[in-house]
């Protein structure tokens, strides 16, 4: 009798200690792999040569044409920025550097499209982090970015130990 009692505690314990023990476990490591770039179509290719060229020279006024005249730039921990002129006062003083872009992905219909793609500076190996384009056009005329959003690759903060009461 005391036997099958025994046998229910102890799987009773091992149902409450092991979800407990594996919240402390080490989460597995993952190693990205690149995602490897894409041929753009030259006038979409356009789009991201002009904006290395103006952000390696640090050009604020270049920048911001490249953008709609009621587009967005939308980055990590700053609110929106919206409207060609504010695009251009939130460059100002701000770019400049060997920027390097890549497309990872696009795709575009008449007046709408999409680049998403990866940045890194100067020569080194890798990305720094990733972006992407949403771009609108008038027919005929050359595309000009809606919004830009970007993010850095940053690797994830540690995880704190929660308390328990």
């Amino acid at each position: 009798m005391i036997r099958p009692f025994l046998v229910i505690v102890a799987l009773s314990l091992m149902l409450i200690v092991k979800p407990v023990l594996a919240q402390d476990a080490p989460e597995p490591t993952v190693t990205p792999t690149e995602v490897p770039s894409v041929m753009l179509p030259p006038e979409l290719d356009r789009v991201l040569r002009d904006y290395e060229r103006a952000w390696r020279a640090g050009d604020a006024v270049a920048l911001a044409a490249l953008f709609a005249e009621d587009g967005f730039i939308l980055q990590s921990n700053r609110p929106p920025i919206r409207g060609r002129k504010a695009i251009q006062a939130a460059y100002e003083g701000g770019s400049g550097g060997p920027l390097r872009l890549r497309a990872l992905a696009f795709h575009t219909e008449a007046t709408t499209g999409y680049i998403v793609g990866a940045y890194g500076y100067g020569d080194g190996p890798g990305d720094t982090g990733k972006f992407t384009l949403t771009l609108r056009r008038t027919p005929g005329q050359p595309w000009l970015i809606f919004s830009d959003m970007d993010n850095q690759n940053a690797p994830p903060k540690p995880r704190r130990a929660s308390a328990t009461p």
